[in-house]
């Protein structure tokens, strides 16, 4: 089974090297859209200390137009704050990307609208509805949700 996580202009790198070891250890695919807010040379991830990094499958993409032109007809879920579906509403498969956006402003609305109906949202309180919860803790939730429904496969 593959799944894959997509982060479209992260800006923090400790978000970004938290979900990247979730990856490693789950055997899912990160996808990183640029522009990214740090960088991912081998001697900054050397220097920041990520011996797992090798483990990672990593994909870089250039754009988020250039992603889409590449995996916009696979099954995409979008994770926002203003998503309609809950993220335990759906069946999740082998193939399926969950994007997430930069830390401080979300997807694109555009975006969003275009892949309305597997828009999903984690559920929240009202009065913390406006500021999310953290980037790599959202991952984990969704991340996990789909590898619990497919039996956890390849994990021990």
């Amino acid at each position: 089974m593959s799944l894959h996580v997509v982060l479209v202009e992260p800006e923090i790198p400790q978000n970004t090297g938290n979900i990247a070891r979730t990856c490693a250890a789950t055997n899912t695919t990160l996808h990183l859209v640029r522009p990214l807010g740090f960088n991912i040379d081998e001697k900054s991830v050397r220097r920041a200390g990520l011996d797992y990094w090798r483990y990672v499958d990593l994909i870089v993409h250039d754009s988020l137009d250039k992603f889409l032109s590449e995996h916009g007809n696979a099954r995409l879920f979008l994770a926002t704050t203003h998503g309609d579906n809950c993220y335990t509403d759906f069946e999740y498969e082998d193939g399926d990307m969950f994007l997430f956006g930069r830390e401080t402003r979300g997807l694109p609305k555009e975006l969003i609208g275009n892949y309305a109906d597997t828009a999903i949202r984690i559920p929240m309180s009202e009065n913390t509805r406006l500021r999310s919860l953290n980037l790599a803790n959202s991952v984990n939730i969704v991340l996990f949700e789909a590898l619990r429904q497919n039996g956890f496969p390849g994990l021990l």
